[in-house]
């Protein structure tokens, strides 16, 4: 019997949310970031496009930024959850029930070109978590190199904000 994966944290959130540009499954034309626990890290895995450049060669610094945002966003709704004795990105169908977390702040450093081609990897680690707000320490690394890292402050997504 083969062991089932888990679903994706962002493959949890509610329909109403579940819009966003770079992680939002129901977003087309958008990044559809998938993020999973690997151990206590959480793990994204982006290979950018041809036009994801900057100048030949080397990614676009405002789309390593979404990548580490919607990271980090992802990482704290899960680890809310995962707080709550819950873990709905492991149950049999994704019951659409992480809750949702947006950014409240995002910081990033960018500490070498990142290359245009090979998979980005961005791992985020907990560094502060509570009811209303978790702090994902990312990194981002090519072919093994960390290229940037970033902190991203996540808080609870605020009543009124879902789709009308």
């Amino acid at each position: 019997m083969t062991k089932r994966q888990p679903h994706a944290f962002q493959d949890c959130y509610p329909s109403d949310v579940a819009h966003c540009y770079g992680c939002g499954r129901l977003n087309q034309r958008g990044h559809q970031l998938k993020t999973y626990w690997d151990g206590e890290e959480s793990l994204t895995r982006f290979t950018p496009r041809p036009y994801h450049t900057a100048i030949p060669g080397y990614v676009y610094g405002g789309l390593i930024a979404s990548l580490v945002d919607c990271h980090g966003t992802g990482t704290a709704a899960a680890a809310a959850a995962r707080a709550a004795g819950r873990q709905p990105e492991a149950e049999p169908a994704p019951p659409a029930q992480m809750p949702r977390f947006v950014t409240a702040s995002l910081q990033i450093d960018y500490l070498r070109p990142t290359p245009l081609g090979p998979e980005l990897e961005i791992r985020g680690t907990i560094k502060e978590s509570s009811e209303r707000k978790v702090v994902v320490e990312a990194t981002v690394s090519a072919e093994g190199q960390v290229t940037a890292r970033g902190t991203v402050v996540a808080v609870r997504m605020p009543e009124g904000m879902a789709g009308p």
